[in-house]
């Protein structure tokens, strides 16, 4: 029996987690495993980055789950700074190129997996090259970034853009003794929330010392005449001085290789796959991670959601068909947390933006409430909306911004999307309460609640 080839190209989440799940299914004798990884770093939790930069991650290491060596000692031969330059699916082979001696090659495949994840927003504009300007996607860009940060021997900081990444990097570059200004172009940080939930967040970044500049449209990054960043330009001709400057504008399906080789693709960029993870009417080429489209289940349409969550799934997925098996990917309810300073911020669901664009009628209802009973030491405030349709009451989404136990209060809201429950049946949740932990009516049963009622009124 011939042993079959399995190439992965990309070495972080999906990439080894399809190689490793494989590997569980298959040894050595059955399944020869080659994995291609651009970087140094493979297998770490990109997520992390920017509390390693803030120190409250005390080591870069302590992100890295497993390093090259330790999967190549279960018997994937995985390559490191190597880069895929081509993918030939007719021949059933890739190119490669290795990034320290320049030497190229080809190996062969049976089975094909991409897993070459996403890259930072870079806007064409003047200076965006220059010397001190860092996009933060993988450990690699976010040891350069270090690096920077102490070398320089200014403390101003500029961040582009005010979506997770750029608040969470606000954050680290406030904990380091930065002056932190976030430059962003929408009405309110945090576009994945409404405005007026983004409100919220301004308010509170504002309190915390990070001042924040809606509406400002960056047109330039200006240089000291050395190729250094000293300052960002926006179209109105504001000027903003930086010492460093991080772009947290978001990211975009690195999938150039996908796109050159006529695989399909979908609005945003990111390659289509069925339940399988297979790619769309190839029956040998799986895809994972932040370079694929997934479905939304509220929705009920293909978009890019980039999470270290997804694409741990994927791998697992594709790892499973890959050895044999079945496994499938059902989708998304869209569901994120973060934080900046003390303040938590999630969304799961549908934003009023996203219900407008898929035609849905809805209804919304905003509660102010405490993390816990009010009269608890240490209750912190907190503010949940929720979309409902308007005809059905079928929970559409849900934000929640406030002090510490707030985020992860979205994961039942998450759970009530997945199961398609109505704002009805979600009151009727019996939900944990003590003093400690829970007003005696939790603040998402409180919002389910007006909810229910706002529909009621509705349908009047």
């Amino acid at each position: 029996m011939a042993v079959e080839r399995l190439v992965v190209v990309g070495g972080d989440a999906a990439g080894m987690s399809a190689a490793s799940q494989a590997r569980r299914l298959k040894g050595p004798a059955e399944l020869e495993i080659t994995a291609f990884e651009r970087g140094r770093f493979t297998s770490y939790s990109a997520c992390g980055i920017p509390y390693w930069i803030g120190g409250e991650v005390g080591d870069r290491d302590d992100l890295i789950a497993r390093t090259p060596e330790e999967h190549r000692a279960r018997g994937i031969d995985l390559r490191t700074r190597t880069e895929v330059r081509e993918l030939d699916l007719a021949g059933s082979r890739v190119r490669t190129r290795d990034l320290d001696s320049g030497a190229e090659s080809w190996t062969g495949f049976d089975k094909l997996v991409l897993a070459t994840g996403a890259r930072p927003v870079r806007p064409r504009m003047p200076g965006i090259g220059a010397h001190g300007v860092h996009g933060v996607q993988t450990l690699d860009d976010g040891q350069r970034l270090m690096d920077t940060l102490e070398r320089t021997g200014g403390r101003r900081a500029v961040v582009v853009g005010a979506g997770y990444i750029g608040v969470e990097m606000a954050e680290a570059l406030l904990h380091r003794g930065f002056e932190v200004t976030v430059l962003h172009r929408g009405e309110q940080p945090m576009s994945t929330l409404d405005p007026d939930m983004g409100g919220l967040v301004h308010t509170a970044m504002n309190r915390m010392g990070i001042r924040t500049v809606a509406g400002a449209e960056v047109a330039e990054v200006v240089d000291d005449g050395a190729g250094r960043a000293r300052a960002v330009r926006t179209a109105s001709g504001d000027e903003y001085p930086a010492d460093v400057v991080v772009l947290g504008i978001g990211v975009e399906p690195r999938t150039g290789l996908a796109r050159a080789a006529g695989l399909p693709l979908g609005a945003s960029g990111g390659l289509l796959t069925d339940l399988s993870m297979r790619v769309r009417g190839y029956g040998n080429v799986w895809a994972g991670g932040d370079c694929v489209e997934v479905l939304d289940l509220v929705a009920g349409r293909h978009r890019h959601v980039p999470l270290g969550t997804h694409a741990n799934k994927h791998g697992q997925v594709i790892g499973s068909g890959v050895g044999g098996g079945y496994a499938t990917f059902p989708g998304v309810v869209g569901t994120a947390v973060s934080k900046v300073c003390d303040l938590e911020i999630a969304r799961t669901g549908l934003r009023e933006a996203d219900a407008r664009e898929a035609g849905l009628q809805f209804v919304t209802a905003t509660v102010a409430s405490t993390t816990t009973a009010g009269y608890y030491p240490g209750a912190a405030g907190m503010t949940v909306k929720m979309l409902a349709e308007r005809r059905t009451g079928r929970l559409l989404g849900v934000q929640i911004v406030g002090g510490a136990g707030s985020a992860k209060r979205v994961d039942v809201a998450a759970v009530a999307l997945t199961a398609g429950m109505t704002v009805e049946q979600v009151v009727a949740l019996d939900l944990g309460y003590a003093p400690p932990f829970s007003p005696v009516w939790d603040p998402v049963l409180v919002a389910a609640r007006k909810a229910v009622a706002a529909v009621r009124s509705a349908g009047v």
